[in-house]
């Protein structure tokens, strides 16, 4: 039986998440799937263009992709996600999928295809690297690696937890320098995307705008005298994943980042996550220290010259 391509309409959420939760074989991927499909999806939609394309052999939807084109650079198109059905892998189906999405992208004005993620919404980096019939197939259709990211994790499952140790002390500290942190609201919005965009650049207005009054997700900010110094949020993807987060640079080393981290890990904790996913971080160090939190999760990022 042939396998047919047919770009899928937004009715077709719930069977894409169901047939995700069977694919992805690491439990925590599985267990979140109908977060990751709506915010690939559905949410992802509003600021760039997404496809849904959906493998068919008769009438069973037996394979997804969702791809999508950088909010920041157009000529790079993205693939969010690649899922087949167990029963129906080493089949060809991962391949037509990824075919037809590369003329899709090639038509939407793309010269480069990532298989990576496509800030502010992605499920994961890259390709985890206990996926290894994914990093294999990549290598077969031509795709080179160039670069390595990696993910950590926070442990909730406990109360004396490092993650969870007590912040009280320290915002005290803070307070008695002016500084003030609490629980970001749907009115801090402009200023937190403000801060963002002319500290640290990039597209974290939307993962902000995704975690500030969200049920499963939230944000901490720290100010004086009305001046954003530092937020962190999380949830904005996955109710697990925690991040972004910053701080000014002239408050760096002032605690600040410490405390609204574990803020956050504390609010995730209560909403019945064990472990928190840090997703593509960058400083190490700094989660080690603050959280007691290890890299756990390595991901390869692929890309391919269109037409190459």
């Amino acid at each position: 039986m042939e396998t047919e391509i047919a770009e899928l309409t937004a009715d077709r959420v719930p069977a894409v998440a169901e047939l995700c939760r069977r694919a992805l074989d690491l439990p925590e991927d599985a267990a979140e799937a109908p977060d990751v499909v709506d915010a690939l999806w559905t949410r992802a939609a509003v600021d760039r263009p997404v496809v849904a394309l959906g493998a068919y052999r008769g009438a069973d939807l037996v394979g997804v992709l969702v791809c999508s084109v950088s909010a920041r650079d157009a000529r790079l198109g993205h693939v969010d996600l690649v899922a087949v059905d167990p029963a129906h892998r080493r089949r060809g189906v991962g391949r037509a999928l990824l075919s037809s999405a590369e003329r899709i992208l090639t038509g939407l004005g793309a010269a480069e295809v990532l298989l990576a993620g496509n800030p502010p919404y992605y499920a994961w980096p890259g390709i985890d690297v206990r996926y290894t019939p994914a990093v294999c197939a990549a290598l077969a259709l031509g795709y080179r690696q160039d670069r390595t990211a990696w993910n950590m994790t926070a442990d909730l499952s406990y109360d004396d937890s490092p993650a969870l140790r007590p912040t009280e002390a320290a915002e005290a500290r803070l307070a008695g320098r002016g500084v003030t942190v609490r629980r970001a609201g749907a009115t801090d919005l402009p200023a937190l995307a403000e801060f963002a965009r002319s500290t640290f650049g990039g597209v974290w207005d939307a993962e902000l705008a995704g975690s500030v009054g969200r049920e499963g997700a939230g944000c901490h900010l720290a100010e004086r005298d009305g001046e954003v110094l530092g937020f962190a949020a999380y949830g904005s993807s996955r109710p697990s994943w925690f991040g972004p987060m910053g701080t000014a640079p002239a408050a760096e080393g002032s605690g600040i980042g410490g405390v609204l981290l574990r803020r956050c890990l504390r609010d995730q904790q209560a909403a019945g996550v064990p472990a928190a996913q840090i997703g593509w971080v960058g400083p190490v160090a700094f989660y080690s220290g603050s959280a007691g939190a290890r890299i756990e999760r390595v991901f390869f990022l692929y890309r391919r010259t269109l037409g190459s």
